[in-house]
């Protein structure tokens, strides 16, 4: 099973940049889509083409903003949306596919903004988040997948020390966010093939950041440690272009 995930900063404008071809050569059984910023028939209507795959959407109530949606070749038993806490549930932010041997949870975690004026909210929502998750991991095990909007440890990201606490996505509070999830027993899959690898999922559109490889990584698939074992591999690749994020993939034999 072929699982990609994509932060694709506005569906109806990825679409207009070769992103159809990239979905043909990446062939996902499983497409999680973060950031769609579109209602539901608006997602609909822009992926049309990709007709293989059952669709499923969760849009803000805010129009233009956040968003997210999941492309199942195979129908899911079931799908959810959002955590069930009616302060975190407004924004699209939560789909989750049921499949026979594990929950597959697409997320687009909120960021905590430019002057860090959303880091207390961030805060409650990765508690939240986790709890959700556990709850989930009762019943069987968990994939997470999305953008996370944390760089975890000095390696993730370019300039670490002139960011730390002072830039959404690199304090200790986000920082501490991530360490829970992972003492919890979710793995960070990609570090857990890759220790010790330089790989960004995110450059900024400015200063010719992707050129410069100036980025972060903030996307991620963690994994039940019970499901580890099936996971056969974890990677980022930058080779796609047409949003600020690049694709992630798991593969996981079932």
């Amino acid at each position: 099973m072929k699982i990609i995930s994509w932060n694709v900063n506005g569906i109806r404008a990825i679409i207009k940049k070769e992103f159809f071809e990239s979905i043909h050569v990446l062939d996902p059984d499983v497409l999680c889509i973060q950031e769609t910023k579109a209602q539901d028939i608006e997602v609909e209507k822009a992926l049309l083409p990709l007709k293989d795959h059952h669709l499923y959407c969760n849009s803000a109530e805010k129009k233009g903003y956040s968003g997210t949606a999941i492309l199942s070749k195979n129908k899911p038993i079931a799908v959810s949306l959002d955590m069930a806490v009616s302060e975190h549930d407004s924004e699209g932010r939560i789909i989750c596919a049921e499949y026979a041997d594990f929950y597959l949870i697409n997320v687009y975690v909120p960021n905590s903004g430019q002057q860090l004026d959303r880091l207390p909210y961030r805060h409650q929502w990765d508690a939240d988040f986790l709890n959700y998750l556990k709850e989930k991991e009762k019943l069987k095990p968990v994939v997470v997948c999305g953008d996370f909007n944390v760089a975890h440890r000095a390696i993730d990201l370019k300039n670490d020390k002139s960011n730390y606490n002072k830039t959404a996505g690199y304090t200790q509070i986000e920082i501490d966010g991530m360490d829970n999830f992972i003492t919890s027993g979710f793995v960070d899959s990609f570090r857990y093939f890759n220790p010790d690898e330089v790989a960004y999922t995110y450059w900024s559109y400015r200063f010719k950041a992707r050129e410069r490889n100036t980025g972060w990584r903030i996307d991620y698939f963690l994994v039940s440690n019970s499901l580890m074992s099936k996971v056969k591999s974890s990677k980022i690749l930058p080779e796609f272009f047409g949003s600020d994020h690049c694709p992630i993939l798991l593969e996981i034999k079932l």
